[in-house]
């Protein structure tokens, strides 16, 4: 049976946050989906809605075929019903049990012994969760949520408890526990690049609603509006005007500049969206590259961010580009200066204005 979770709920919280969300995934092709937005957009709100631990005011929930929520029916399966496995932000563990009695607390047969294994916590079986580390207590709570042998796996930003190098070190291996899981699961966050190294699919969260779905890395690239370029991080969206088109390719007049990208047949107002990171800057000759898209610009500010380097520039413009501190110091950059940015005509994305 296709494991498929359709989703389409309306609910208005206390403070007045109204959530509007249609959701349609589908979990065999994509085993994990991130439901990423900025915060307070709405997500462990959702999250919750599907585990059953809230009501919508109105909607209907769908997985495999099997109706968890219908309000125009009155059907409604609680949480243990759904056969679906939370595993909460802070994980939520019973602080007076070891760990091997949370992984064992709602286990079927022998399920509670294969997961302290799978997860390598059998030396840890006697310690209390206050004795282990952050990224053990995010083993032991995903290991307890998979040793109920649920149909789907809910996970509310897993790493947030977790200091910076330690949700480093620990995503990859989220990854791999999620993929060898063998139940499709779905992730809560705001952060991208957890979004990236998570994600078979994503859908995008923004104010309540569900803006964009697809394969992860084709919402990162091509979003579907500006709303979604903004909650994705791209850093260049900009006004543009279509100017010509033919080949296969627009002309875009975007301030003093003109840029060329793929035709996708747009039409009408339209914003040019382009990742900072699809940024070359270059000290060459004008004659040294062949690629369309080659603007005169002048550094107005740089940024070391750690590894990177965040550029400022004018080229008609404002432009971002983010390149890799080492070679902002070989291009010994200073503000002022004037050098070339060439971006890809397949890095320029169009979107409609509004």
């Amino acid at each position: 049976m296709a494991a498929t979770l359709t989703a389409n709920c309306r609910c208005v919280l206390p403070g007045g946050f109204r959530l509007d969300a249609a959701l349609a995934l589908p979990l065999d092709e994509a085993p994990v989906t991130v439901l990423f937005g900025p915060s307070g957009a709405g997500k462990t709100t959702l999250l919750r809605l599907l585990a059953g631990l809230e009501r919508p005011d109105a909607g209907k929930i769908v997985f495999r075929d099997r109706t968890w929520c219908d309000t125009a029916r009155g059907v409604w399966l609680e949480p243990q019903q759904r056969r679906a496995g939370m595993v909460f932000q802070h994980y939520a563990l019973f602080p007076h049990l070891t760990v091997e009695r949370n992984v064992a607390f709602a286990a079927t047969g022998q399920a509670a012994a294969r997961m302290m294994e799978r997860f390598g916590l059998s030396g840890l079986a006697g310690r209390l969760p206050r004795a282990i580390s952050g990224g053990e207590q995010q083993r032991v709570a995903l290991a307890r949520a998979l040793a109920a042998s649920p149909d789907l796996l809910l996970l509310d930003e897993p790493l947030s408890a977790l200091d910076a190098s330690a949700r480093i070190r620990t995503r990859r291996e989220l990854r791999g526990l999620l993929a060898s899981a063998g139940v499709p699961s779905i992730v809560v966050t705001h952060d991208r690049t957890e979004a990236i190294a998570l994600a078979d699919w994503m859908a995008v969260m923004v104010e309540g609603r569900i803006l964009q779905t697809g394969p992860v890395r084709e919402v990162f690239a091509r979003p579907a509006s500006a709303q979604v370029a903004e909650a994705v991080g791209v850093e260049n969206i900009l006004p543009a005007e279509i100017v010509s088109r033919g080949a296969g390719l627009l002309r875009l007049a975007v301030g003093r500049a003109v840029l060329e990208s793929l035709d996708g047949g747009e039409s009408g107002p339209v914003l040019a969206s382009i990742r900072a990171e699809d940024v070359a800057l270059t000290r060459d000759a004008v004659g040294a590259s062949t690629q369309r898209n080659r603007l005169t610009g002048v550094v107005r500010a740089i940024a070391i961010e750690g590894p990177l380097a965040r550029v400022e520039m004018d080229c008609g413009f404002a432009l971002v580009a983010l390149v890799t501190a080492q070679s902002a110091a070989d291009l010994n950059l200073r503000p002022g200066e004037s050098l070339a940015a060439i971006v890809k005509t397949t890095s320029v994305h169009v979107i409609p204005a509004g």
